[in-house]
Order: C-alpha cells, then sequence, then structure tokens
C-alpha cells in the first residue's frame, strides 16, 4: 500500500490541532505555536499495513502521528520480525533518519493513520531561534528511550504471562493518555502476530498466553484487536507500576 495525499480542504491548522485540546499535552508559546504552523509541510494519510518509512532509506522529512497507530521494527535477514515500540496520537517519526542521515528501523502502520508532515531542513533552523521546541524534541527522544528501557525489562526478566500483561497495559494506558478510550472498553488494533513478535514468543505460545489473561476476565481477543476489560488486574499480573503521569510535548 502507499502514502496518499489529502486533499487540501482536509489539512489541519495547527492552531487547531485536535490533540492541543487534550490535557496530556503541554500548550505552546504563541511564538512557538506561529513557527511549528510555519514548520509544518501539510499531511499524509495512509491505510492499514503501509509502511510509512524503511530501514535504510534517507527521507527529507519527520512526522507527527495526528490520528490512528503505528509500530516501529526491524527485521532479520530471512524476515523474522522484532517490533521496538507503538506509536500513538502526538508521537515524532523519523526523528532517528533526521538526526543521523538514514533510518535504522522500520515504521509500519497498525490503523489508518494521518500524519503531519514536518521539513527536516528546517530543523537546525527549529534548535537555533526556539530551544523550548529543541527541549521538546530532546525530551522526546528521552521518552523513547526509557520506554525502551522498560520494554527491555519485560523481555529479559518477566514471564511469558507477565509480559503480555504488561504489553496491553502499556497500550492501554498510552492510549487512553491521548483520549482513544472514550466510554467505552478500549479496542487495541493489534493481531496476535503482532504480540508475538513484540515480545519475543511463538505464536503459538502467544496464543496460550493470551488465552490465560482471557480466562482471568482481562481481556477478550477480537479479530485484529483486543478488548482490554481490567487493566488494574493486567498490571497486578506483570508487577508494573504504570505510566508516569505529567504533561508532555507535542511537536
Amino acid at each position: 500500500m502507499s502514502i496518499v495525499l489529502p486533499s487540501p480542504g482536509r489539512r489541519v491548522p495547527c492552531e487547531q490541532c485536535p490533540l492541543r485540546a487534550t490535557p496530556h499535552f503541554r500548550a505552546f508559546e504563541p511564538a512557538e505555536l506561529k513557527f511549528v504552523s510555519s514548520f509544518k509541510a501539510g499531511e499524509l494519510q495512509a491505510e492499514t499495513g503501509t509502511t510509512l518509512m524503511s530501514e535504510g532509506t534517507h527521507s527529507a522529512h519527520m512526522y507527527t502521528l495526528l490520528s490512528g497507530w503505528a509500530f516501529r521494527y526491524k527485521s532479520l535477514p530471512d524476515g523474522r520480525r522484532q517490533i521496538l515500540n507503538y506509536m500513538l496520537p502526538g508521537d515524532l517519526l523519523g526523528l532517528q533518519g533526521s538526526v543521523i542521515g538514514e533510518m535504522d528501523h522500520s515504521v509500519e502502520a497498525l490503523s489508518p493513520v494521518v500524519l503531519c508532515v514536518f521539513q527536516r531542513d528546517r530543523l537546525d533552523e527549529l534548535f537555533r531561534n526556539h530551544p523550548g521546541l529543541g527541549f521538546d524534541i530532546t525530551w522526546l527522544a528521552s521518552r523513547e528511550e526509557r520506554m525502551l528501557d522498560d520494554h527491555l525489562l519485560s523481555l529479559g526478566r518477566r514471564t511469558a504471562m507477565e509480559r503480555a500483561a504488561y504489553l496491553i497495559a502499556f497500550l492501554h494506558q498510552r492510549a487512553a493518555a491521548v483520549g482513544l478510550d472514550g466510554s467505552k472498553q478500549l479496542h487495541i488494533p493489534i493481531s496476535q502476530l503482532h504480540v508475538a513478535d513484540t515480545l519475543g514468543l511463538s505464536i503459538v505460545h502467544t496464543n496460550k498466553t493470551l488465552r490465560k489473561l482471557a480466562d482471568r476476565k482481562l481481556i477478550r481477543w477480537h479479530d485484529r484487536a483486543c478488548e482490554v476489560l481490567d487493566v488494574d488486574g493486567l498490571m497486578e499480573i506483570a508487577e508494573w507500576d504504570g505510566l508516569p503521569e505529567r504533561k508532555r510535548p507535542l511537536i
């Protein structure tokens, strides 16, 4: 599948960005908002399964996920895949390629997505003239490192059921923070293969593990979606205290 440009009428001005109304994100200073509005080159829309970025490629842009879900992953030559992390609205994509010059991972759309597009060649201007925004980008990179530390701990030391409980609780908390839980039970748009590729388990072991969580009435599995029934119960199994509650930057 390929990325398609939406019609100009569907462009969301930064001043009217729906994410800015979410309490999870810090407010821009007027000068910062003016710069980010000019920094944004447009939007891209992609369907589920679209490769948004490919390992080893160069890009003239970086992106903020405006809506939808995506995931970052690396692959071995024989096609085996390790999912590194999941991207939700407000997350920055492509910073690695913007700074280092080449992507060291790939990104795939987990659902239909809309991306805000930013010009990489103006990144120097952002750091030079808007140090607050420069700090925000550094903060986002540090936050990603912290999440990966937690993921590595889970892969290295938790049991299979603890790993699965941690992953689903983690995704639930991240989605709830940006308002994706709504008034109903949250459906996370992942398949059991995504879970297996995240946890480093076989699909058979993953299926058995998720069935144990379902038997405890903690989750309900649907076709390509996991319904979270008891996030506190998942956190208790994983012995995980959850994500810190604090405002975060939005570029």
